[in-house]
């Protein structure tokens, strides 16, 4: 039934999109990092490898991976048949230590699901 499915788009860093596609309400956020990692730009100077590296942003939310798109309460915008957007935040490739050669902070999944700072200068 079409009132199960959501069109969604995904909005890369460069400002180019993914999509726009339709997915169940049952899918998992896994499920779609999984979805954008296939269908990820070759052209792109930096592919994530896993869905570890992407975090979806949804209405100023990040989303859980084992959570599905109806749990994370994703809803069709105000305009039926109208696309959601959801935004990709990719992590940038590390040195041993955790920072990069800029010098940034970056964030390491706990074993728990937490975030923690990995690394700072």
């Amino acid at each position: 039934m079409a009132a199960d499915l959501l069109e969604l788009k995904f909005r890369l860093y460069d400002g180019t999109d993914i999509g726009p596609n339709m997915y169940a309400l049952t899918t998992t956020i896994s499920s779609l990092k999984e979805s954008i990692l296939s269908q990820w730009p070759k052209e792109k100077e930096y592919k994530p490898k896993t869905v570890n590296d992407l975090k979806l942003i949804n209405a100023g939310k990040i989303l859980e991976n084992s959570k599905t798109l109806a749990e994370s309460r994703v809803l069709a915008g105000e305009i039926p048949g109208g696309v959601v957007t959801m935004h990709v935040v990719v992590r940038p490739p590390t040195s041993d230590k955790g920072i990069d050669a800029d010098g940034i902070k970056h964030w390491m999944l706990g074993t728990n699901g937490n975030e923690r700072l990995m690394a700072e200068i």
